[in-house]
């Protein structure tokens, strides 16, 4: 029986978009930045504002889409131990977040937590997000912090710190080829 939050029929959205806002973080970091600089946040918000709402739209899509593809690299590494991906990724991913206040408010754990396993499990982050009702102003950072610290994780496991988005790049790449 198919789930209505099957990723089947979900959209895609802009994941070049939210895979460039990703990349200049994890960039900006390794480069010794602040996490939360307010020179990134000012080229983000600049770039947001000049986005439509069907653009920022297409945004958050891609990103629950970032999502989706790291949780799925990292359940297949994680079989390939016989390990499970959500009992080694969740727990992390929220003690982290957790100590984020400034970026990540206690309130969107949850809600980040239920993406990631959403994603884990096969489900679509967006379609699964979208039963709970639209995206709110407060979730913008937990989101964009939970595709961030997925794309960390799998760069530290790989030990290749540009792995993540070169492996989105490259989907994106053989996409258009088809």
């Amino acid at each position: 029986m198919s789930s209505p939050c099957d990723p089947a029929h979900s959209p895609v959205g802009d994941v070049g978009a939210a895979l460039m806002i990703i990349d200049s973080r994890l960039k900006g970091i390794r480069d010794g930045k602040s996490g939360s600089s307010s020179e990134h946040q000012a080229l983000v918000n600049q770039f947001a504002t000049s986005l439509g709402p069907r653009e920022v739209h297409d945004v958050l899509d891609g990103a629950c889409t970032l999502i989706y593809m790291f949780m799925t690299w990292l359940r297949k590494a994680h079989e390939e131990h016989g390990k499970d991906v959500i009992e080694y990724v969740v727990p992390t991913l929220v003690t982290t977040m957790r100590m984020m206040p400034k970026s990540v408010r206690p309130e969107a754990i949850p809600t980040m937590a239920g993406l990631v396993v959403a994603a884990g499990t096969g489900l679509s982050p967006n379609l699964w997000r979208k039963q709970y009702g639209d995206w709110t102003e407060a979730e913008m950072n937990p989101l964009e912090a939970t595709a961030f610290l997925l794309a960390e994780h799998i760069n530290r496991i790989t030990d290749d710190p540009d792995f993540a988005t070169r492996m989105i790049a490259e989907a994106l790449s053989s996409a258009d080829e088809d």
